[in-house]
């Protein structure tokens, strides 16, 4: 499967169990998306969001016990797309950013493909 008109995009990917994110950058990989960066604790997310260019972002709701909302406003001030990725629903999302569109986990390949190319074509 591929990300139709959509491959070589890069995305940020912020998930703070290592073994998951291995796991999902291996899935964006497998759609055609490439890795612009990585993060596994807040600050780093940060750092990165800052300083990094990306397509998307895909942001664990709960890294290492803190909520992802500084990161994701960051990103939004940037004007970049974000997809939540959650183990505890929609009512585990920040309530600023519950109208974003979110993964719940675990998620298989064909749900990150689509939920990707909405958030990409503003949908």
């Amino acid at each position: 499967m591929t990300a139709t008109g959509l491959t070589g995009r890069s995305v940020f990917l912020v998930e703070d169990e290592v073994m998951i994110r291995m796991m999902v950058a291996d899935m964006l990989e497998e759609l055609g998306y490439k890795i612009a960066a990585e993060a596994g604790d807040i600050t780093e997310a940060m750092r990165l969001a800052q300083a990094t260019e990306f397509d998307i972002a895909i942001l664990d709701v709960n890294v290492n016990g803190k909520v992802i909302s500084p990161v994701a406003d960051v990103i939004k001030a940037k004007g970049c797309p974000f997809i939540f990725a959650t183990g505890y629903g929609s009512s585990g999302l920040p309530e600023q950013y519950r109208d974003r569109p979110a993964l719940q986990k675990p998620f298989q390949l064909d749900a990150l493909g689509k939920t990707i190319e909405a958030a990409l074509r503003g949908g």
